[in-house]
């Protein structure tokens, strides 16, 4: 095995997977090393609940192939899943159990060995934030420290991959603040797939971003590949004396003009478009005072909602 392949801790291929005559998920592919963290995303229905359910060995695919850590996850299930935490968007708590007695049936439940175990759920519940409520049960914390009880079962046996489904919803900003700084820590020893509805978390916490739509893979690149998706489609125009922003999108391959400010101006092109020429050309005919003209960076919303409406509106 090569050093490449040895830090490669999920490979995921053609992943498919069909209910009757309904494909939930249609062909996604994904990959992921040691030290990532990937934003999974699409909207409701997407179909990244069940690739999850496929990746954690909790659901068969119809079609496809995956391994852990070069384990395959068909031919040798338990080697596989040994190397994986999971946490569901419904963490799987027992309120009646304090957390340390929690921890420690998870740490059994992925077979640690006895005399490691005590060591494991400490690690587990200093690293998650819980030492100091360790003594206390699970009912009476609060969601957020609920949620820190259901990230510490998944990590408590230090598996390779830790998959989180919706780790933050129904959190405060503190405690979304304080997950959002956990994951990052679990990034820095783990593979870490999250996801999760808030695109801001996406990218402030991930290396990569992954989106769904209708069952398929529409996006798969960097937050730095993300930023700039809309190169050549979308710029960023300063103008001093701008004119009204409907004679901007009257330009020929100009498809809309947004104003970001009193002179700033985002212009996105028609598909097969470049009316940069055009748009240079009038400026100085006009006066308008051109100050800028950039690539406009996207933010994740932008490719998100681009994705993900394009093809209803189509």
């Amino acid at each position: 095995m090569t050093d490449q392949a040895a830090e490669i801790t999920v490979s995921a291929q053609g992943l498919s997977r069909r209910f009757g005559a309904h494909t939930a998920v249609d062909g996604v592919s994904l990959e992921l090393k040691r030290g990532e963290i990937l934003g999974f995303l699409g909207p409701n229905g997407a179909g990244k609940t069940t690739t999850m359910q496929m990746l954690t060995g909790n659901l068969a695919p119809s079609s496809g192939a995956i391994s852990i850590c070069g384990v395959d996850l068909f031919e040798r299930p338990v080697a596989a899943k040994a190397r994986i935490g999971y946490l569901p968007e419904t963490p799987p708590l027992y309120r009646e159990l304090t957390v340390r007695e929690y921890v420690d049936l998870a740490a059994r439940l992925h077979r640690v060995v006895k005399s490691a175990r005590a060591i494991a759920v400490n690690n587990a519940l200093a690293r998650c934030g819980l030492t100091e409520v360790a003594q206390k049960l699970i009912g009476t914390l609060s969601k957020g420290y609920q949620q820190r009880v259901g990230i510490a079962q998944a990590v408590v046996h230090r598996p390779d991959v830790v998959i989180l489904d919706e780790p933050t919803i129904g959190l405060d900003p503190n405690q979304i603040r304080e997950i959002r700084d956990l994951i990052r820590e679990l990034g820095a020893s783990h593979s870490v797939i999250l996801s999760t509805h808030i695109l801001p978390e996406v990218e402030s916490v991930c290396d990569r971003v992954q989106i769904l739509h209708h069952g398929s893979t529409v996006f798969s690149d960097s937050i730095t590949g993300l930023k700039q998706f809309h190169g050549g489609r979308m710029v960023l125009v300063g103008l001093r004396h701008p004119p009204v922003v409907s004679e901007l999108a009257a330009i020929d391959g100009v498809a809309r003009a947004e104003a970001a400010s009193d002179t700033l101006f985002r212009l996105s092109f028609a598909d097969g478009a470049d009316p940069t020429d055009e748009l240079v050309q009038r400026a100085v005919k006009k006066s308008w005072g051109l100050y800028q003209l950039a690539p406009a960076q996207s933010s994740l919303e932008d490719v998100f909602v681009h994705l993900t409406q394009k093809e209803e509106q189509s």
